[in-house]
């Protein structure tokens, strides 16, 4: 029964999923490859007699706002089945405050991106590919350490978790593991799901294992201790760090790879733009790193499946209780409805972590004594 229901939840998700998708995809690309995205940075910029800056700020959030609202539709949907199916605790109030929160910090951090890279252009015209490069790889960066500690507080608040048993285990096994930890929090998941987790966040002396009070009320301890094991796995093997140092570096190959298409004439006409390096070409920008994220999708899925593994290897390794993990597997998957073995296209496509069965069997493998 719990994996019919978790089969129709998916199915319920899927239309409104793919459908946002197909419309993000296509409101990119007629912005971007159309002059329609360059005419709205310059009705954005026009009220300030078209300065650059007013063009790269204000035009960037309303192409962006734009592309938010092409695709608020179908989240809104997600929302009503979330909802529908208990996984989801919010009313429509608070959801929009969350939606209108992370539309507030993508805004920001936008706007920072857009006013620098533009500020690159126009100071080095010719060599802006290379400043813009180290520049995009340092912002990336930055936002690595600085996220957990500033955003995560925009969404959830965070208290220390209360003197006792599970507390006192969780540090000694970060301890046991070699990895720092400066405390356990937990985060009020519940006033907006059902859905239950625990994460490690922050680098160095921000470093903290952070689990959902929902987890603490739907779990064993040794569950908890399990999911917290895996969690200690990424900090252990530095795959956030990793994480990241691979994505400075993408972004900086991103801004290079803007630069050679810049040399596309056909492509600059289609946007109804004269250079790459312009603000007015905020809209081609967005449709190129679009059609680049759905490229790559595929490619990223398999190496987080690979990361996530790992992970269960060392959460296995550490505790040496198989039986705690294969049981928080069956919870993650009956409360959080997940698919135990979805679809071989879906799973290849967009899967981040192995599958509920591929966990359990490698449970059952560790149990055997197959490492």
């Amino acid at each position: 029964d719990r994996v019919a229901r978790a089969r129709e939840f998916h199915s319920a998700l899927r239309p409104g999923a793919y459908g946002g998708l197909a419309i993000g995809l296509l409101g990119a690309l007629l912005l971007g490859l159309t002059p329609l995205g360059s005419r709205l940075v310059s009705w954005a910029g026009r009220p300030f007699g078209d300065h650059w800056i007013a063009q790269a700020v204000l035009g960037g959030l309303l192409i962006v706002l734009v592309a938010e609202i092409l695709t608020l539709p179908f989240a809104a949907w997600r929302h009503t089945v979330v909802v529908r199916y208990g996984i989801s605790t919010q009313t429509w109030g608070p959801w929009a405050v969350d939606v209108a929160k992370s539309f507030a910090v993508g805004a920001v951090i936008g706007a920072v991106a857009l006013l620098g890279f533009f500020t690159v252009t126009r100071l080095a015209p010719r060599w802006w590919w290379a400043f813009g490069a180290v520049g995009a790889a340092a912002l990336v960066v930055l936002l690595s350490f600085v996220l957990p500690v500033v955003v995560e507080p925009v969404f959830n608040k965070f208290t220390p978790m209360a003197a006792g048993p599970l507390r006192t285990e969780l540090m000694d096994l970060a301890a046991r593991d070699g990895v720092p930890v400066k405390d356990v929090l937990v985060a009020d998941a519940s006033r907006r799901t059902r859905a239950v987790n625990a994460y490690v966040s922050g680098f160095g002396p921000t470093r903290r294992i952070v689990v959902y009070d929902t987890l603490l009320t739907e779990a064993a301890p040794a569950e908890v201790v399990s999911v917290a094991a895996h969690e200690l796995g990424h900090a252990k093997r530095h795959d956030v760090l990793t994480g990241t140092v691979i994505g400075a570096l993408g972004a900086a190959a991103a801004v290079i790879a803007l630069y050679l298409l810049g040399s596309l004439g056909w492509l600059l006409r289609w946007a109804g733009v004269d250079a790459m390096g312009e603000p007015r070409a905020i809209a081609l920008l967005l449709a190129l790193v679009t059609l680049a994220g759905l490229a790559g999708g595929p490619a990223q899925a398999l190496v987080s499946r690979r990361v996530e593994a790992r992970a269960d290897a060392h959460a296995l390794a550490l505790t040496g209780d198989p039986a705690a993990f294969e049981a928080m597997q069956r919870r993650l998957g009956s409360v959080n409805l997940s698919d135990p073995d979805p679809p071989a296209w879906e799973y290849l496509m967009s899967a981040s972590h192995p599958s509920t069965v591929e966990r359990i069997a490698a449970a059952r493998a560790f149990a055997r004594g197959e490492r």
